[in-house]
C-alpha cells in the first residue's frame, strides 16, 4: 500500500522527477498537462524554454481532393512535434493549393479555393503565432523524420512544408509587408522602420518574396525595397511567388487587393551567421553546381540549429539539367548532410554571394552594390540560428 502513494506524492510534490516525465511529451500535450496544477504549469514553462531548435512539417504526397495535403499532414504532426511555434513559414505549391490539379493534361477543378485552405492552416496554429505562407510554382523541401533525409524537388504535383519557429533567446524573428501605394508614386520610408528593417543593428537575414511582379511599376518598387537594404552586414535572399495566402503578424498587415508588393521574415540577433551564393546560368551541370556549394561551405557557416534555403528559378531543374532530376538539392546535400532545405521554384531570383558573421562580412573592401535581382538563377542560402539545444533528430 505504501508503495502505491508514492506515486501521487512523487508526482505532485517532486518537480525533478515531474520535468523529467513531461520533457518526453509532444508540446501540445505538455502545454494540456500544464493545466494539472501549478508545479506541473512551472515545469513545463522551464521544457519549452529548452525547445528552441527549429522543427519542420513537410507533405510530399497528395491528399484527399477536399483538402491540400498540408493540411491534412500538419494537423497530425502538430500532435507530436516538441515545440512551441512563435512564426511559421509555410509554402505550397501553387495549383493544388488553389483548387486545381492535372488529369489527364486537362485542369481538373477541385473541391477547394487558397482561402479556405490558408484559414484551415492558420487555425491549426497557436493564435499568437506570426504566420507568412506562400504559393509558388514547385517545391523544395526535407522530408520529415531526420535532418539528413534527401531534400526532394517537387516541381509538379501535390506539395508543401511548414518551418516552425520557437522563441529563440537572442533571436528576434517577424514577419513584414510591404506593398505600393497606389495613390502615392513615392515610396514612404517609414514604412521600413515599421518593419523592422530600419534603425536594427542587430539584422542580419531579411527573406524576401515579391508577389504581383508582373504588375506596372513592380520593378521599380521593388528596387526601391532592395536598394537601402543591400548592404554587406545583411543577407538578402528570397524570390517572386505566385502570391502569398497567409500573413499574421504583430501590426496587423493586410493584403491591398490589387497592389504588387514584398512579404518576407526578418531575422535579427548578433548570434545569427548566415551566407549566399548564386548559381548563375553558368552552373549547368553536376560539377558546376557543386563548384557553388563549395563556396557555400567555405562560409564555415555553424551546421548544428542551421536551415538551408534554395530559391530557384521555375525554368532551372529537371528542365535545365535534363541528364539528372533533383540535381541542386543533391549537390547541397553532399556538402551539407545534416542541414535541412527548404524552399520553391518561381518566378524570378533575388541574392548573390555573401557572408554575415559575427566577425567576418564577405566583399566588405568595396563600395559597390551587389546585383541582387536575377532570372534563371538559383539562390542557396543557410541560416545559422545560434547554439540551441536540437528538439528533432
Amino acid at each position: 500500500m505504501e508503495t502505491d502513494t508514492q506515486g501521487p506524492f512523487v508526482l505532485s510534490n517532486l518537480a525533478e522527477v515531474v520535468e523529467r516525465v513531461l520533457s518526453f511529451l509532444p508540446t501540445k500535450a505538455l502545454l494540456r498537462a500544464a493545466c494539472v496544477c501549478r508545479l506541473w504549469r512551472e515545469c513545463a514553462r522551464r521544457i519549452l524554454r529548452t525547445q528552441q531548435s527549429v522543427a519542420w512539417v513537410s507533405a510530399l504526397e497528395p491528399g484527399p481532393s477536399d483538402t491540400h495535403s498540408l493540411v491534412r499532414t500538419l494537423a497530425e504532426e502538430l500532435e507530436k512535434v516538441h515545440v512551441l511555434p512563435q512564426t511559421v513559414l509555410y509554402i505550397a505549391d501553387a495549383e493544388t493549393f488553389s483548387g486545381h490539379e492535372d488529369c489527364h493534361g486537362q485542369k481538373k477543378a477541385r473541391k477547394r479555393n487558397s482561402k479556405e485552405t490558408a484559414i484551415s492552416l492558420e487555425k491549426l496554429l497557436p493564435k499568437r503565432c506570426q504566420v507568412l505562407g506562400l504559393v509558388t510554382p514547385g517545391i523544395v523541401a526535407t522530408p520529415m523524420g531526420s535532418r539528413g533525409n534527401r531534400p526532394q524537388e517537387i516541381e509538379d504535383g501535390e506539395a508543401g512544408f511548414a518551418l516552425l519557429f520557437p522563441k529563440i533567446d537572442g533571436v528576434k524573428i517577424h514577419t513584414f509587408h510591404l506593398f505600393k501605394d497606389l495613390k502615392n508614386k513615392v515610396f514612404d520610408e517609414s514604412k521600413f522602420a515599421e518593419a523592422g528593417l530600419k534603425n536594427n543593428p542587430d539584422l542580419r537575414v531579411v527573406l524576401l518574396f515579391g508577389y504581383n511582379s508582373w504588375r506596372t511599376g513592380a520593378t521599380r518598387f521593388l528596387h526601391q525595397v532592395i536598394n537601402p537594404l543591400n548592404e554587406k552586414s545583411i543577407i538578402l535572399a528570397g524570390g517572386h511567388v505566385e502570391n502569398f495566402t497567409s500573413l499574421t503578424s504583430e501590426n496587423g498587415n493586410n493584403q491591398p487587393g490589387d497592389s504588387c508588393g514584398v512579404v518576407g521574415l526578418a531575422f535579427s540577433g548578433p548570434q545569427i551567421q548566415s551566407a549566399t551564393v548564386l548559381l548563375d546560368q553558368d552552373v549547368v551541370d553536376e560539377r558546376t553546381a557543386e563548384a557553388a556549394m563549395q563556396r557555400l561551405k567555405a562560409a564555415n557557416i555553424p551546421e548544428h540549429n542551421t536551415i538551408g534555403f534554395m530559391f530557384a528559378c521555375v525554368g532551372r531543374g529537371y528542365q535545365h539539367y535534363k541528364t539528372k532530376r533533383n540535381l541542386e538539392a543533391d549537390a547541397f546535400r553532399k556538402f551539407f548532410p545534416s542541414i535541412p532545405l527548404f524552399g520553391f521554384f518561381g518566378h524570378g531570383e533575388i541574392g548573390c554571394d555573401r557572408i554575415v558573421t559575427g566577425n567576418f562580412i564577405l566583399r566588405e573592401c568595396n563600395d559597390v552594390k551587389d546585383n541582387l535581382l536575377h532570372g534563371y538563377t538559383t539562390v542557396m542560402t543557410l541560416i545559422h540560428l545560434g547554439s540551441a539545444k536540437p528538439n528533432q533528430v
